[in-house]
């Protein structure tokens, strides 16, 4: 009994942390959702799920989820195919394979507004480098192209971190499997397919989780590329919305309904992810 003791009083510090910084703020935001309240002024009336409704009733909601779908499964899906191509070629040996690797990560470690400030000069529309490159004026900045631009930026800032998890990975695989595949007469595709990407499944398993999160609830990447335009309803996402609302409308309620909502679809997206996961691996 005094040894759980002990053990309890060990990690009550790290409890009371995790308390006051995750449990407490989410538990606050859940509450502040029942109720119709302003961001600053003390006044609140308890609504109930009036928030919700009216939340489910704008049409703004469903346009900025439409935007934020868009965004994060497009760049996953780059990310994804850009990083476990680069991942596929830095591991093999060549001159220079040290430097490459250094360079490779890159752009994961840039500041993201020093990113975005670099890109929205090489896509300017007037002197920036990649219409002089083209040969032809393109408004990427424009309402037709802010999308794309936004996406180039994110997949170029981010696609390290796939490339990392996917060659820490390939760099355990035993060469045994690739010797006995060769043996056997299969080529480069037929060693990716059948060696390669099974070995890779439960890193891109957790890659594709946290990207997926992280991409949905992406806050700064858009809102710095909405700095300065005009087109910035055209990649509103759902987390750039809710800050709107909170701290643009003043309307704390409706803003902490739409956080829960953003939160319970990670949740069920989670959810019906693993459960995909574990009937593949039963199979």
């Amino acid at each position: 009994m005094t040894a759980a003791r002990t053990g309890w009083l060990l990690v009550l510090p790290a409890l009371l942390l995790l308390a006051a910084l995750t449990v407490y703020p989410v538990a606050y935001g859940i509450w502040i959702s029942f109720f119709s309240k302003h961001s600053f002024f003390p006044e609140q009336q308890f609504v109930g799920l009036g928030n919700y409704a009216a939340v489910l009733a704008d049409e703004e909601f469903w346009r900025s989820l439409e935007l934020g779908l868009i965004y994060s499964l497009t760049t996953i899906a780059l990310q994804l195919v850009i990083g476990v191509a680069a991942a596929l070629l830095l591991n093999e040996a060549f001159p220079g394979r040290g430097l490459a690797r250094a360079v490779s990560i890159f752009p994961y470690v840039v500041p993201t507004v020093v990113a975005v400030i670099i890109w929205k000069w090489l896509l300017n529309s007037q002197f920036g480098l990649v219409n002089y490159l083209l040969g032809i004026p393109v408004s990427w900045m424009g309402r037709d192209w802010i999308m794309v631009s936004l996406i180039i930026v994110s997949v170029w800032q981010f696609f390290p971190f796939v490339l990392l998890a996917v060659l820490a990975r390939l760099q355990t695989i035993p060469p045994e499997l690739y010797e006995a595949a060769t043996v056997d007469g299969a080529g480069a595709w037929r060693r990716f397919v059948h060696v390669t990407l099974p070995q890779l499944q439960s890193v891109l398993f957790v890659v594709v989780l946290l990207r997926s999160i992280w991409m949905f609830t992406k806050f700064d990447t858009p809102w710095l590329m909405i700095q300065g335009g005009g087109a910035e309803t055209y990649i509103r996402t759902l987390p750039i919305y809710t800050y709107q609302r909170t701290f643009a409308y003043y309307e704390a309620g409706r803003g902490s309904a739409m956080a829960v909502i953003m939160f319970l679809m990670l949740v069920a997206a989670a959810a019906l992810y693993f459960h995909f996961w574990r009937r593949e691996e039963q199979l």
